[in-house]
């Protein structure tokens, strides 16, 4: 049994029965405002339920019955326009999908020219003058569930884009302006600005938002080939908007990520044309060409070498847009790259058009010019390329990375094809180019230059060498090759012949000609062996090289670089710290690899350093664990010293690794640099005035600067215990392979001195005194172990004492008792006191309580 039809419906049923039948046009105004009320808040007022439901179920039956009707004498049934007035604001002020599909309708629908078609015509002229196209966008922005919405979603898309030519189709000469694709195309354009402000300001709110709908009909539009009429709006005017706002570029980023494959390309090239520097283009694209594979294609691959439509200002948008970010960077070095072994290729250069050839050479120049001088600098510190161009003077070397070197060979390879081509433009692109990369990568070396008319093309060529202006944390380019070449040569052209050779040398003999004494000799005095393996980047690729890694060079890189890297990713050395100690721990050397044992150690002191308290106590716990070597014990206790004189020393909350010889006792760099006279400060006239007093006193002797140490928290006191209990726990309970008291009082000296050390960088930290059993044992060896401990001990308390539990001792009665006397002495010495606390008070007496007790008043 079907249900009751609801209030709603009973309603409309009657009002289109009205409509269709009656031809008064009082019945007709009051049925049409009785139906108006579920739009409006008109009276008496519909619930919100009825109202939902009318939109969803009943609006379009409705405005396809008064579509039907329309005619001139049904609008005439009222006086004064009150009849089509009220007839136009049901498709005005209803849900706007709706509305513009049965506007579309009718006007694709109708025969011919006619009455209803203009009427219709200047009413959705009308619906697009009042911005309802932007409120359609917005309800198709919202997040949708209803059934049968991605169906609708494709219908308005394709009727939104495609609304001039269904216009123009259906209005022939009649046409209105509204409709032109010139005109319309930018109202759209600037529909789109607002449905995008709508969506910032619904995330403010804190309401979802989705932007699909517009990036659909934005790549539409485009590859209907209206780049230029909607992004030449659309373009500046989000340029503007993403300027000072941060949630704007998101959403702009989010606008292009979500147009379709089949788009991205019209999309990205109308956004290069358009986009007015490579700020404004990085500011609209975000990161696109590295999430977006198809993006990545059209901006590193097609624009640059299947086309040549972008000029030159264009290209430096692009490649300046790869040159801004330190994830886009790599892909203008790959760009560069493929960039050089096209312009390098024979066959290219046989079968390429010289608009082509210009296009590469001009992207080549642009992305020399991106490179930063710390790039190059990192690169000349290579291997050696010797430069040799048949016919232009003596063989040039140059060093670069194995990258740079790749470069180069393409570079060279075609300078050479183009300096055989009959073509004079063709040839003059090979000098140029030849001139700049060498002047770029190489230039302290010796200058090249070529002899060519100069005329537009190679002075543009040449200003596009020049560094572009940074912008947005972009790196500074290399040297200028404009100064370069201003500067007048060291010979006049007059002297030099046949591509740099002096005629003096030419009017030599054969055997002068032959001669290579004239050649200056390469400094060879910084060479480096080059390495096959590059360097690990992360902590976590060192741990992986040094223990599974079979390479050689990639394990004596990995342990090379370990110490910095440690210093430089505090955060991800804490999270495999412990693991990280144990394989350096355990570490054996595979090769002969200079300095290892240096290396090893100072990479344990820098993880030490770094999670002080977890590996302290995974140190100490491995020192009385069995099956370790004596070798490795001492390395324990050698690591806690250095690690914990680090941690104690004031200033240094952070280190550079170290770069010379394995040291212990490296001192570190104060953090603030002393500022040299002349360098900019503050203009205080004290500093003034004491400056011109110093520069004109004569004094007879002047001692170097003094200054105290700066004064810091000690990082070592909050973790001194795990360092320091821990060993003193089990010292005197024998191993199965490891026994202190016993045979093994090489290690427990070495314990000793440790905890003495500790001591001492422990100033003012709450420490047990040891010794109390050692000074007691049967044998002088074991006893005078325990000796070197007093001495650090002592000062760190300035005047050291370890009383027993009844008195003061003179200050290191007890340890020189202990290592000069026997057993019976040293017993009645220490008076079987119990163990002692001391407590380190620098520039006093320490005090010494028992353990277990309280402290007197």
């Amino acid at each position: 049994m079907e249900p009751a039809p609801s209030d709603v419906r009973l309603a409309v049923r009657e009002a289109i029965h009205a409509l269709s039948s009656s031809e008064d046009g009082g019945h007709i105004f009051c049925t049409l405002e009785s139906l108006k009320r579920y739009l409006g808040d008109m009276e008496p007022p519909a619930l919100p339920r009825e109202k939902e439901e009318f939109a969803s179920a009943h609006f379009s039956p409705v405005l396809r019955c008064l579509a039907s009707r329309l005619s001139p004498a049904w609008l005439e049934l009222l006086p004064d326009g009150r009849l089509e007035e009220l007839w136009a604001s049901f498709f005005l002020e209803g849900p706007a999908d709706q509305a513009f599909l049965v506007l579309m309708e009718t006007i694709e629908g109708a025969a011919g020219l006619s009455f209803r078609l203009m009427k219709m015509a200047r009413l959705l002229a009308r619906f697009l003058r009042e911005g309802r196209l932007a409120v359609l966008m917005e309800a198709q922005c919202r997040q949708q569930t209803q059934p049968g919405f991605i169906l609708l979603r494709e219908t308005l898309l394709g009727k939104v884009v495609a609304l001039p030519d269904h216009l123009g189709n259906r209005l022939q000469q009649e046409n209105l302006d509204e409709f032109f694709p010139q005109n319309y195309f930018r109202l759209l354009s600037e529909e789109v600005v607002r449905v995008l402000q709508a969506v910032v300001d619904s995330l403010q709110g804190g309401l979802d938002s989705s932007v699909s709908f517009v990036s659909q009909v934005l790549g539409k539009a485009c590859v209907h080939g209206r780049q230029q009429e909607i992004l030449g709006v659309l373009v500046p005017r989000l340029a503007a908007l993403t300027q000072g706002s941060y949630l704007h570029q998101r959403v702009c980023w989010r606008l292009v990520e979500q147009v379709p494959d089949r788009a991205m390309e019209a999309v990205l090239t109308g956004l290069v044309e358009a986009a007015q520097g490579p700020e404004v283009l990085s500011r609209l694209l975000g990161n696109l060409v590295v999430k977006n594979k198809k993006a990545q294609f059209v901006m590193t691959r097609k624009l640059l070498f299947l086309q040549s439509r972008l000029t030159t200002p264009m290209l430096q948008s692009l490649l300046g847009h790869l040159a801004m970010d330190s994830q886009r960077r790599p892909l203008l070095l790959q760009v560069l790259k493929e960039l050089l072994e096209t312009w390098g290729s024979s066959s290219a250069i046989r079968h390429t058009p010289l608009p082509q050839q210009r296009h590469v050479s001009k992207a080549v120049l642009i992305c020399l010019a991106h490179l930063g001088e710390p790039e190059l600098r990192d690169s000349r510190d290579g291997e050696q390329v010797v430069w040799a161009l048949p016919g232009f003077g003596r063989p040039e070397v140059l060093r670069a990375c194995p990258m740079l070197a790749e470069l180069l060979a393409s570079m060279m390879a075609g300078v050479k094809c183009r300096l055989d081509s009959s073509l004079p433009p063709v040839r003059r692109l090979g000098m140029i180019v030849a001139e700049v990369v060498s002047a770029r990568i190489h230039p302290e070396g010796p200058t090249l230059k070529f002899q060519y008319e100069e005329d537009e093309l190679s002075l543009e060529l040449l200003a596009l060498a020049s560094p572009q202006p940074a912008g947005d944390g972009a790196s500074e380019a290399g040297t200028s090759l404009a100064p370069a070449m201003a500067e007048p040569p060291a010979e006049t052209p007059a002297e030099i012949v046949d591509g740099g050779v002096p005629q003096a040398q030419l009017a030599g003999s054969d055997s002068e000609l032959d001669s290579d004494d004239e050649f200056v000799p390469y400094d060879m005095s910084g060479d480096r062996e080059l390495q096959s393996s590059k360097a690990p980047a992360y902590v976590r690729d060192c741990m992986e090289a040094l223990t599974t890694s079979e390479d050689v060079e990639r394990w004596e890189a990995a342990l090379r670089a370990l110490e910095g890297l440690v210093y430089r990713s505090p955060t991800a050395t804490r999270e495999v710290s412990v693991e990280l100690a144990k394989v350096l721990l355990h570490l054996e050397e595979k090769t002969c690899v200079v300095g290892f044992a240096g290396l090893r150690q100072r990479a344990l002191v820098a993880v030490t350093v770094t999670d002080p308290a977890r590996v302290a106590d995974y140190l100490t716990s491995q020192f009385y664990t069995l099956n370790y070597s004596l070798r490795q014990r001492m390395d324990i206790l050698d690591v806690l010293t250095l690690a914990a004189q680090e941690l104690s020393r004031p200033g240094c909350l952070g280190r550079t690794p170290q770069t010379g010889s394995p040291s212990s006792n490296t001192q570190c760099l104060p953090e603030a640099a002393v500022s040299q006279p002349g360098s900019a400060v503050a203009s205080d006239w004290r500093v003034v005035v004491e400056e011109r007093i110093r520069s004109k006193t004569r004094r007879l002797s002047k001692g170097g600067p003094r200054q105290g140490p700066a004064g810091s928290p000690s990082r070592f006191s909050s973790v001194a215990g795990h360092f320091f209990f821990p060993l003193l726990q089990r010292f005197d309970r024998p191993l199965v392979t490891f026994d202190l008291l016993g045979e093994d009082q090489l290690v427990l000296g070495r314990l000793t001195h440790t905890l003495g050390a500790l001591m001492c960088l422990a100033v003012n930290t709450m420490l047990r005194a040891p010794g109390a059993a050692v000074s007691r044992h049967l044998r002088p060896a074991q006893r005078a172990c325990c000796t070197p401990a007093g001495g650090p001990a002592g000062r760190a308390a300035g005047s050291p004492v370890l009383a027993g539990g009844r008195g003061r001792a003179r200050p290191g009665r007890g340890l020189q008792d202990a290592g000069t006397e026997g057993p019976a002495a040293s017993a009645e010495t220490q008076e079987q006191a119990p163990p002692t606390c001391v407590s380190l008070v620098p520039g006093g007496l320490p005090r010494t309580t028992p353990a277990g007790s309280k402290e007197g008043g």
